[in-house]
């Protein structure tokens, strides 16, 4: 189980629904979190259902087609707090994109190097604006921690990124005057 099973457990801890409101929420309210795609939901959900921690029932509104409705059950709820639990406590080794690209970064001209750098950190900040608008969310404010993590996680490698290229063109700068 991954955190992907803990957050299905725990939307579904609040209460039971189903498998378009899950996938709606998290489209809607945890895009900027977690990519998790509507398959892969459904999929990790009738795992959920095999392992015994979710029960399935069909529901039918009027004339629209059935649909199945999940619940978490006693032991959903065990194995629920045993995932958050686990995922508050470990801190695992974060494989960061780019960090290859960088070991090479030599391969390039300078200002070609410089360029990529810039870029990045264009895009960088393009997707901090996107976070810093995000709405709050009153009723679940560790979704707010999650994104207030992200932040400032992402400032730090904006700052690291205009030092990286400060140091990289002063370099560059020594190297043409030699």
């Amino acid at each position: 189980m991954d955190e992907r099973a803990l957050l299905l457990l725990g939307l579904l801890k609040n209460q039971s629904q189903h498998g378009y409101q899950i996938n709606e929420f998290i489209e809607r309210n945890l895009g900027n979190i977690m990519d998790l795609k509507k398959a892969t939901a459904y999929a990790i959900l009738s795992r959920l259902h095999e392992a015994g921690y979710v029960t399935l029932h069909m529901e039918q509104d009027e004339n629209r087609p059935p649909r199945k409705v999940y619940s978490i059950t006693k032991e959903g709820e065990a194995q629920f707090y045993h995932l958050l639990q686990a995922n508050l406590s470990q801190l695992e080794q974060v494989a960061l994109p780019g960090d290859i690209g960088l070991m090479f970064l030599n391969y390039l001209s300078p200002d070609e190097a410089v360029r990529c750098l810039t870029t990045r950190l264009e895009n960088l900040e393009e997707q901090l604006q996107v976070y810093e608008r995000a709405t709050e969310h009153a009723n679940n404010p560790g979704v707010d921690l999650a994104i207030d993590r992200r932040l400032h996680l992402m400032r730090s490698d904006r700052e690291w990124l205009r030092e990286t290229i400060a140091t990289l063109k002063a370099r560059f700068e020594e190297k043409s005057k030699d």
